[in-house]
């Protein structure tokens, strides 16, 4: 049976008669894992049974179920939780969809988690099929899904568990801009995730419930402003922007990061860390300490033989596809999300220069790639399909249309808008070269745009009308390019931008990867 933990001054004062009696629970935790079932490599893509053999992988949920065991034995009293995004970012999500992801979380025994981006992507239907297949409940509440068949009355905002004979209060949080990163359909309205949260911080504690977890995918940023914003929040549990906290080199901060007085934590991404966070409450529900880190996921990490097995099991149909060789490069193409997200990087000059070269003979000019829908680097060597389907792995389509320099102006301008928070909007693009000042306010970074016109570079001309090429996504106005949704001549059925990449790198191989200049900062 689990107990609380007694410090000595709290005994004394119980036994004086006063109750008083502080109560530990840790806190294990992932997010974006992204169908990272199996080991990663140091690009967060796949990784050969020989490296990882070699111990050169890290993460993999063999890894997972060893570390998580592990943490239990150290801790008579813990929680698993997950920061969402389970869904996306390999060929195990593009063929199980949401199966297998609730087959591993069930396994690991996860006690709850919130809605990501991510678990829109294939609509509402498929998030109600994972959520019928999981065992723990999952949660948002910055959303009306009142309008939502497939999520009415399913899909909680918070929930209460206990454990340790204490009442736990769980809040899900999912970004407010989810409508615009996603495909939740035109049903589900998504509200402030500040407002959201007090509301149901206020009902719980009116339920009794003094210890309140908010499982947040809504990145760092809004995780410090919910901090700052609300009362009642104990502990941020936070996702989406793939933030490492910690002592370690690439942390962008303290874990915990405390804010007002709560413990906010992230574990990176991709199922390379386990967090572990050891939190104190008082009698009243009050934070007396937090403490803890990200535990990494290398090869000192035993792998769950049963659990290899399994994986290897359901990787069966997809080993033909994945592992046929489609190029060789003898660079590694960097895809990470800080570069891309941010500035020109090597990976997005190869998606925008395959797209522009696949349809450069219909009358297109400009080619234009999200950041955020690069989601992996390659190394050097030879280059699988299952690489190129890891760093292009929404089965978007290529589009086309026409825009006026005008609109592809403000396009530029939406590209550029977040890139502070690492937005994914961040344009990628061929066949034209801009700067930008981050400095500024948005909506008025952008100048010195030029296209390229018969091998020269031409300003761009606001009333002239442009062929364009980018994804699907994006031209429907995902990542907040709405200004494209009322494109001329618009045609989002082109082939799989995974399959044009792959051809361009085999045309073009050994393909060296390059940047020059087409992006940059003032």
């Amino acid at each position: 049976m689990i107990t609380r933990f007694l410090t000595a001054s709290a005994a004394l004062a119980l036994s004086a008669g006063v109750a008083q009696a502080d109560y530990s629970l840790t806190i294990l935790h992932t997010n974006d894992f992204h169908a990272r079932f199996e080991p990663i490599s140091k690009y967060d893509s796949g990784c050969s049974a020989e490296d990882n053999g070699e111990g050169k992988c890290f993460g993999g949920t063999a890894r997972l179920v060893t570390a998580i065991k592990d943490a239990r034995a150290r801790s008579n009293n813990s929680i698993l939780v997950d920061g969402g995004d389970q869904f996306q970012g390999t060929l195990f999500y593009t063929y199980y969809k949401g199966k297998l992801a609730a087959e591993m979380m069930n396994k690991l025994g996860y006690d709850g988690m919130t809605v990501g981006n991510h678990e829109f992507d294939d609509g509402p239907e498929v998030l109600r099929g994972f959520m019928d297949a999981i065992e723990f409940p999952i949660l948002m509440s910055n959303a009306d899904v009142s309008g939502e068949p497939q999520l009415a009355g399913k899909l909680m905002k918070s929930t209460v568990i206990e454990r340790g004979g204490e009442k736990l209060g769980m809040i899900g949080l999912t970004p407010q801009d989810t409508d615009e990163l996603a495909s939740p359909g035109p049903n589900i309205i998504f509200t402030d995730p500040v407002d959201a949260v007090q509301s149901e911080v206020d009902r719980l504690t009116e339920e009794g419930v003094t210890k309140i977890i908010v499982l947040s995918h809504s990145g760092y940023g809004v995780d410090q402003r919910v901090a700052a914003e609300t009362t009642g929040v104990d502990v941020i549990v936070g996702g989406h922007s793939n933030t490492l906290l910690g002592e370690m080199e690439g942390a962008e901060g303290p874990y915990p990061t405390m804010v007002n007085g709560v413990a906010i934590v992230s574990a990176y991404a991709y199922g390379k860390f386990l967090g572990e966070l050891n939190v104190t409450f008082d009698d009243e529900g009050v934070v007396t300490s937090a403490s803890g880190a990200p535990l990494i996921m290398d090869a000192a990490v035993a792998e769950d033989t049963p659990t290899v097995e399994r994986i290897a099991e359901a990787a069966k149909p997809l080993d033909e596809i994945r592992n046929k060789v489609v190029a060789q490069t003898d660079q590694a193409i960097g895809g990470d999300r800080a570069v891309c997200r941010a500035e020109e990087c090597t990976m997005g000059n190869l998606i925008a220069d395959a797209m522009l070269a696949r349809v450069k003979e219909q009358g297109i000019q400009i080619a234009i790639q999200n950041g955020g829908g690069i989601r992996a680097s390659i190394d050097a060597g030879e280059v699988t399909m299952g690489e190129v389907l890891t760093v292009l792995p929404f089965q978007n389509t290529l589009s086309t249309f026409q825009v006026s320099g005008e609109t592809m102006m403000a396009a530029l301008e939406n590209g550029v808008s977040q890139v502070e928070e690492g937005g994914g909007r961040f344009p990628q693009v061929a066949g034209m070269k801009f700067a930008f000042d981050a400095a500024a306010e948005p909506g008025a970074r952008v100048s010195e745009v030029f296209v390229m016109e018969a091998d020269q570079w031409v300003p761009l001309d606001p009333a002239k009308t442009y062929g364009v090429v980018s994804n699907n996504y994006v031209r429907n106005g995902g990542d907040g390019y709405k200004m494209f949704q009322n494109a001329e001549n618009a045609y989002d059925f082109g082939p799989d931008l995974a399959d044009v990449t792959a051809e361009y790198l085999a045309t073009h191989a050994p393909y060296a990867p390059y940047t020059d200049g087409r992006i940059s900062r003032k």
